[in-house]
């Protein structure tokens, strides 16, 4: 990810708010600061620069007027299909060697794994 910051001359937190975007598309700034784990002040700010540097516009949402709209714009979408992209590259280094029935043995361990922590967390709520 630092490779990726570095060349595409955006600073961490901006690069993830994109990934973020990737994964729902458009979506408020109160949902993109809850993805984040942020407050909806520092989102502003994040996405102040996104606008400003043309990757994002933000418009108010046509169903509530008291949401903003956040969209990524043709520069931000080639970043996270950029982004997309350098995923998926480390995954062909990381696992590009690994036989297939292994690779789908790990796969499906680590899905057992995932789900057993989340209902530890759901029983701790």
């Amino acid at each position: 990810m630092a490779r990726f910051e570095k060349e595409s001359g955006l600073t961490g937190p901006r690069v993830q708010l994109l990934w973020a975007l990737g994964g729902t598309g458009p979506t408020t700034q109160r949902s993109l600061a809850t993805a984040l784990d942020v407050t909806p002040r520092n989102i502003t700010g994040l996405v102040d620069g996104l606008v400003a540097s043309g990757h994002v516009t933000r418009e108010q949402h046509p169903a509530d007027r008291r949401a903003t709209l956040v969209t990524p714009t043709a520069l931000g979408a080639q970043v996270i299909d950029d982004l997309r992209e350098s995923h998926a590259d480390l995954a062909r280094q990381l696992f590009g060697e690994i036989p297939a029935r292994r690779l789908n043995t790990f796969v499906a361990t680590l899905d057992e794994t995932i789900a057993t922590f989340a209902r530890l967390m759901e029983n701790d709520a």
